[in-house]
């Protein structure tokens, strides 16, 4: 089951190396530094009923609902 609850213990340190990851990259880098995320993270859950729901819950809170 997906954890959409908060399970990191500082949130605005994650985000602020994220964005940070992402500096000085053009879009078309940005969005594969992002693919290659998705993907290890992906590979790290491990769990395709997990990641179905995560699929899911994003397109859902994104306005596009994942099919």
């Amino acid at each position: 089951m997906l954890n959409t609850k908060k399970n990191i213990a500082s949130q605005d340190d994650f985000l602020e190396e994220l964005l940070a990851a992402h500096e000085g990259l053009s879009k078309s880098e940005s969005d594969a530094f992002n693919a290659r995320l998705i993907l290890l993270l992906a590979n790290h859950v491990g769990d395709l009923n997990v990641l179905r729901e995560a699929l899911k819950a994003a397109g859902d809170s994104g306005g596009r609902r994942a099919e």
